[in-house]
C-alpha cells in the first residue's frame, strides 16, 4: 500500500512538473522583414539611400560614356597608329577601366555601408517592441519567421499584429 502511494504521488509530481513546464515555456514567432518593410522609417531610409546611389550612377554612366567613346575613337584609328601611341592608348584605356571598376566598387561597398548606417536604427526598433510584445504577452521564445521556415505554428502565436500595434503601423 505504502508503495502504491509512493508511486501514486510520484506520477502526480511528474504530471504537476510537466503542466508547470509546459506553461512556462511559450513560443511565439514574428516575420521580421516584414515588419521592417512596412515601417514608415524604411520608406525614408530607402528614399535616402536611391538619392545616395544615384550620385555614383550619374558618375559611373559619365565614366562609362568616357571609356565607351575613347574605345571607339581608339578602334577607329587603331590601324594608323604607330606601336608606341598604341601602347600609350591601350595603357590610357586600361587605367581608365581600372579607375571605372575602381569606383564601381567602391561605390557599392559605400552603399552597403549606407545601407547598414540607416537600417541599424530601424532594425532595433523593431525588435525592441517585438521584445515589448513577448515579454507583456508572455513569451519566453520568439522566433524570426523570415529566416526560420515553420513547417507548423498555430496562428494565435503569431506577434506580428501586436508588434504593429505597438510601433503604430496600420
Amino acid at each position: 500500500m505504502k508503495k502504491l502511494l509512493k508511486v501514486a504521488l510520484v506520477a502526480v509530481c511528474i504530471v504537476f512538473a510537466g503542466n508547470i513546464a509546459k506553461a512556462q515555456t511559450k513560443i511565439g514567432y514574428i516575420d521580421m522583414n516584414q515588419l521592417v518593410d512596412q515601417m514608415p522609417e524604411t520608406k525614408i531610409a530607402m528614399k535616402s539611400i536611391t538619392d545616395y546611389n544615384k550620385q555614383f550612377i550619374d558618375e559611373l554612366t559619365k565614366l562609362n560614356n568616357e571609356l565607351q567613346s575613347k574605345g571607339q575613337a581608339y578602334n577607329a584609328a587603331r590601324a594608323t597608329m604607330t606601336d608606341a601611341v598604341r601602347g600609350i592608348k591601350e595603357g590610357e584605356l586600361a587605367d581608365l577601366q581600372k579607375r571605372f571598376q575602381d569606383y564601381q566598387n567602391t561605390a557599392q561597398q559605400q552603399v552597403e555601408a549606407k545601407k547598414n548606417e540607416l537600417g541599424k536604427p530601424i532594425i532595433d526598433k523593431a525588435r525592441a517592441a517585438a521584445a515589448e510584445v513577448a515579454k507583456e504577452k508572455g513569451y519566453t521564445f520568439v522566433i524570426d519567421s523570415s529566416t526560420v521556415q515553420l513547417i507548423v505554428s498555430p496562428p494565435g502565436d503569431d506577434l506580428m499584429a501586436a508588434t504593429k500595434a505597438k510601433l503604430g503601423i496600420k
